[in-house]
């Protein structure tokens, strides 16, 4: 199924279940909707690095590796049988 087409299914399902709704609760529904889209017009300006987080260190990574094998804590008891 094109992609087209299944955008008009779900939209024709959609109106189907709000088809019987009230004039009040539809207009509810429509200002939600409108709210929904403005904010995916300011949101899309975001950069793809934004998505992933990142370490920001001035040390080498070395170093950070260094560091976190120093302090590493090993504290596990073998019980006797």
């Amino acid at each position: 199924m094109k992609t087209k087409d299944l955008n008009t299914t779900l939209l024709d399902n959609y109106f189907g279940l709000i088809r019987n709704l009230s004039p009040e609760i539809k207009i509810n529904l429509i200002e939600k909707i409108a709210k929904t889209l403005k904010g995916n017009i300011t949101s899309n300006n975001s950069s793809l690095t934004d998505a992933f987080g990142a370490w920001k260190s001035k040390k080498s990574a070395d170093e950070i590796i260094i560091e976190l094998r120093e302090n590493r804590n090993f504290n596990r008891q073998i019980e006797a049988l």
